[in-house]
């Protein structure tokens, strides 16, 4: 009898830990706007981390050139901090993932306090590899192009580093003179210039929905809303890329890790579905405001009631067998003597 109870009460931890690993599931996933990515899938082709390039020196995936090297321990250095100089890195395949999120860890540092420039820029253009005077890459480019300016070309209302979007369509110039404040689709103000944690840019994009871009620059895994823009599409199949430019002033420009994922959605319909078929579905109007979550947090509670009572009953079973066969005053301990089964258990380490 102590065996079955061991077996129903081990069958009801599993089935709650299941439960609740489904619960932790709907925690993690992510909610931007009105969209939830259900689940990410890495991208091996758009994405780029230490030691950068094989034994031939290259890469698979991805071109860099200009003035730029790598370091294979740390970096691929853009542009050093000198004058006059410029860098790119650019994937030689087009991302074809619909609905993309892209982490780009990077770092722009110098030893001037005051005097730095000009920037680095992220890419998602038609084009690939046209060097210009756009943070080192063509004017008139077809895309988006997502600019981390660290020098202001002339007097603003907002403070600098400033990073500020443009939607290129192949026509129009980039206004350098107001630092591409008529071109903007939207913007920010954030000090990621010589920080004291690893700064990252972090893009979400889905298809004819929305573009989002957040960045961590305060502190580890602390990430500060920079702009949401909804109802915008990007071309099809872009090429990824990421320049940097000196001018006058410099400063030295790195790209530390990229790394790219294919967001899966969940899709609104199916959630609908399940909620009109549901056998507790409740017929208020609160019912359709029901989170994601909220079921399975309600069925695993029902599952850790359902193994709660049934360990009890059994357990009542089992001490009024006892008490009446004359072995109340040991209670739960009959299998467990010198000779029995405790000596499974005798051992502080134990080999798994």
């Amino acid at each position: 009898m102590l065996s079955r109870l061991t077996s129903v009460f081990s069958v009801s931890v599993i089935v709650s830990l299941f439960f609740l690993g489904l619960v932790r599931a709907e925690e993690d996933r992510v909610r931007i706007g009105n969209e939830t990515i259900d689940r990410t899938v890495q991208l091996r082709t758009h994405s780029i981390y230490a030691p950068y390039i094989d034994q031939d020196l290259q890469n698979r995936w991805w071109d860099f050139g200009a003035d730029s090297y790598v370091n294979t321990n740390k970096h691929i250095r853009l542009t050093q901090n000198r004058p006059s100089q410029m860098g790119w890195l650019w994937s030689r395949l087009p991302l074809t993932a619909n609905n993309f999120v892209i982490e780009v860890e990077f770092k722009i540092s110098g030893d001037s306090s005051h005097l730095f420039g000009d920037g680095l820029a992220v890419w998602l253009t038609k084009e690939r590899k046209q060097e210009g005077p756009v943070f080192g890459n063509k004017d008139k480019f077809e895309g988006l192009g997502i600019f981390l300016d660290t020098y202001a070309n002339g007097r603003h209302s907002y403070s600098f580093p400033h990073i500020t979007a443009m939607l290129g369509d192949g026509k129009t110039a980039y206004d350098k003179d107001t630092d591409g404040d008529t071109n903007s689709i939207g913007s920010c103000s954030a000090n990621f210039r010589r920080t004291n944690v690893a700064t990252k840019l972090k893009i979400t994009y889905v298809k004819n929905n929305f573009l989002d871009v957040k960045l961590q620059h305060k502190a580890w895994d602390d990430w500060t809303d920079c702009f949401h823009i909804k109802d915008i599409s990007l071309p099809m199949n872009p090429y990824m890329g990421f320049s940097a430019m000196t001018g006058d002033v410099s400063d030295a420009h790195d790209i530390i890790t990229v790394t790219t994922y294919s967001a899966i959605l969940v899709a609104p319909e199916k959630g609908k579905a399940k909620k009109k078929t549901s056998i507790f579905s409740s017929s208020s109007s609160g019912s359709s405001e029901t989170e994601p979550g909220t079921w399975l947090g309600f069925f695993f509670k029902l599952f850790l009631f359902v193994g709660v009572c049934t360990g009890g009953y059994y357990g009542y079973q089992e001490y009024r067998r006892r008490q009446m066969y004359g072995g109340g005053g040991n209670f739960g301990m009959g299998g467990f003597g010198r000779g029995g089964g405790g000596g499974l258990y005798s051992g502080n380490k134990r080999a798994f």
